[in-house]
């Protein structure tokens, strides 16, 4: 019994070109689908290869890995499912019910090749604002305008795409998107931590003094992140003998360039970089003990830390009109601020000076923010359960269309033939009239001669 009910799962497959040992937000947020979705069904992660070949996967959900091509001075590698034939093995032999990319590159393209061939409905999560991402790496608007073409290519050719707020689907419709995308908003695993001591001991660990604010970034130590942005308004800060204390939590290829600078500006006591925290529960504890969580990126679409931060109380400051702040309100649920260093300064102190506002917004972007990720990902599955039945309604329509179409031809050709037989009877009547006249006429020809 068991085992049938085994059977009857959905075998569900997720395709991204990036996932653990590394961290960021897309990967956060395959590893919450796939975590959650095995309650549900079979689930298997598509995806790369690893860096570190020690490294083993231990996941609740199976982890099919394809060989890459290692890219030097960049975060990423290129995966190469095409080229390795026991990964095209593990996917032929998935049988998937559903395709949900993360990711319109290798890996993704794999995913979507899938779904065509096999006829299943195919979900692309819209992540990125990749416009940005190919003209910082080429410098080309021509060849940023013909990247995007391809990958756009790719979301175009999916059942659905979701985008992860209303912002990022207004982007991708810009984009060239054919068909406007569903919103389906990020969420977080973290659950808002009571205190049980660690408040102290992190204070006492980094000599937090009661009159200082906590300031906090998580993501990657990248400067299209906005980190030096960050820092120069804590310089500001620090001029104007603002007390404070501020953490940087992740990596990334500009983590030597950041340290470089806290040295250089002079800002060891006030400004701290702990690396990357796997740690979740630890991850949470530092979301807690900050009082803002600043957050200037103009490049994240929905990051993840914003929702990871609202469930611990801490309201974020974000940069006017970034894509990112979809849904936040200025002085209700989060802040805004100029795109200007100085002017990010000003803000945060304007936001201490109104402690009842302050909390109040604290209040707010926990109950509007943060959202868990157990509810996301039961609608989620809804949707595919949906599409599934959709594009099985759409095969045996498309089936029974061809069944009519190839009916109607067959009796069309028949007809024809019946037609083109008609004509050749009528032709050889024709002919065989045409030889009768002749012949009575060269008769009669030869009577009138003969008389």
């Amino acid at each position: 019994m068991e085992k049938q009910d085994k059977e009857k799962k959905l075998n569900i497959g997720l395709f991204v070109d990036t996932f653990y040992p590394m961290i960021d937000g897309v990967i956060n947020v395959v590893d919450n689908y796939a975590k959650r979705l095995v309650k549900y069904a079979n689930v298997t992660v598509f995806t790369i290869a690893p860096r570190d070949k020690k490294y083993v996967d231990n996941f609740p959900y199976k982890v099919v890995r394809c060989k890459k091509l290692n890219l030097v001075g960049l975060d990423y590698d290129l995966p190469t499912p095409s080229f390795d034939a026991e990964f095209q093995k593990e996917l032929k032999e998935s049988k998937l019910d559903i395709v949900h990319i993360h990711s319109p590159f290798s890996v993704g393209k794999a995913g979507v090749n899938y779904a065509k061939k096999h006829k299943i409905p195919c979900v692309a999560t819209n992540h990125s604002q990749f416009k940005q991402d190919f003209f910082k790496a080429t410098k080309s608007p021509a060849i940023t305008d013909v990247l995007l073409k391809t990958i756009m290519n790719v979301f175009n050719k999916c059942d659905e795409n979701w985008s992860v707020n209303k912002e990022v689907a207004k982007v991708y419709d810009e984009y060239g998107l054919k068909e406007p995308a569903k919103v389906v908003n990020n969420a977080t695993d973290m659950q808002f931590l009571e205190d049980d001591g660690f408040i102290e001991k992190l204070k006492k660990e980094h000599n937090i003094k009661d009159d200082e604010k906590v300031f906090l970034f998580v993501g990657r130590i990248q400067e299209l992140k906005n980190i030096f942005f960050i820092l120069d308004a804590l310089v500001e800060l620090k001029k104007q003998n603002f007390n404070f204390k501020m953490f940087y939590i992740g990596s990334g290829q500009d983590e030597e360039e950041l340290e470089k600078r806290i040295k250089k500006f002079d800002m060891q006591d006030c400004v701290k970089y702990l690396g990357r925290i796997s740690d979740r529960n630890m991850l949470a504890k530092y979301y807690n003990i900050a009082n803002l969580f600043l957050f200037p990126s103009m490049y994240d679409c929905a990051s993840l830390v914003q929702i990871e931060a609202a469930s611990q109380k801490t309201p974020t400051l974000f940069l006017k009109d970034s894509v990112t702040s979809d849904g936040i309100i200025d002085n209700e649920n989060g802040f805004f601020a100029e795109n200007d260093y100085k002017k990010f300064a000003k803000r945060i102190i304007e936001i201490f000076k109104d402690e009842k506002l302050y909390k109040q917004v604290c209040e707010n972007c926990y109950k509007s923010v943060y959202v868990n990720w157990d509810k996301r990902v039961a609608d989620a599955f809804e949707a595919y359960k949906k599409l599934i039945e959709q594009k099985k309604s759409r095969n045996k329509a498309i089936a029974k269309k061809s069944h009519y179409t190839k009916t109607i031809k067959s009796v069309q050709k028949q007809h024809q033939k019946k037609k083109e037989r008609e004509r050749k009877k009528k032709n050889k009547i024709l002919m065989k009239s045409l030889k009768y006249t002749k012949t009575i006429r060269n008769i009669n020809s030869k009577q009138k001669t003969h008389n």
